[in-house]
């Protein structure tokens, strides 16, 4: 009579600490393989509550606005600013200003803002493409925005591809 009681305490207790893992059932099924000594132990981790701290949090979008300055900022070429101290804007022989540098490798101020500019519209395009696809249902904004998005994505590289040929030293339109 205790053996039976022992029996189904024993298998509720089993059912409380959780249910049969995969090495379980295994190990029932193919008793040679595993024996009866290898068995996977139970471990009930105590539950441990950290002090909190009652400190308000910023809101989501500002979270969003810090995380999009920080990449305009690093876009621009903030560290090859802040490392080769460049000009902010040059001048030919005539006098004339030039904002694109000559050079491929180096670069005016003024151009690594205006590319960061590009970048960042083109980013906005992609970001403008993945809201389109939450109005699935209302199809006039979704086409709107999907439009609006392809053509910002679409005239920022074409934009940057002038800014790149024209500092390379070609024509831009080579017809």
């Amino acid at each position: 009579m205790e053996k039976e009681t022992k029996l189904k305490i024993k298998t509720q207790n089993d059912e409380i600490l959780g249910s049969e893992t995969v090495f379980e059932k295994l190990r029932g099924k193919t008793p040679w393989i595993f024996g009866k000594k290898i068995r996977k132990p139970k471990v009930v981790y105590p539950k441990v509550k950290l002090p909190r701290m009652d400190m308000p949090l910023p809101a989501r979008s500002l979270i969003i606005i810090i995380v999009y300055i920080a990449l305009f900022l690093l876009q621009t070429g903030i560290v090859y600013i802040l490392y080769r101290t460049p000009l902010a804007i040059g001048a030919n022989q005539e006098g004339d200003p030039i904002i694109l540098y000559p050079d491929i490798q180096d670069a005016f101020i003024i151009e690594s803002i205006v590319a960061s500019i590009f970048i960042f519209l083109c980013s906005l395009g992609f970001v403008m493409l993945y809201q389109a696809s939450k109005y699935v249902y209302n199809k006039k904004i979704a086409i709107r925005i999907l439009v609006i998005g392809i053509i910002l994505i679409i005239s920022t590289f074409f934009a940057l591809q002038a800014m790149i040929t024209i500092k390379l030293g070609q024509s831009l339109f080579n017809v």
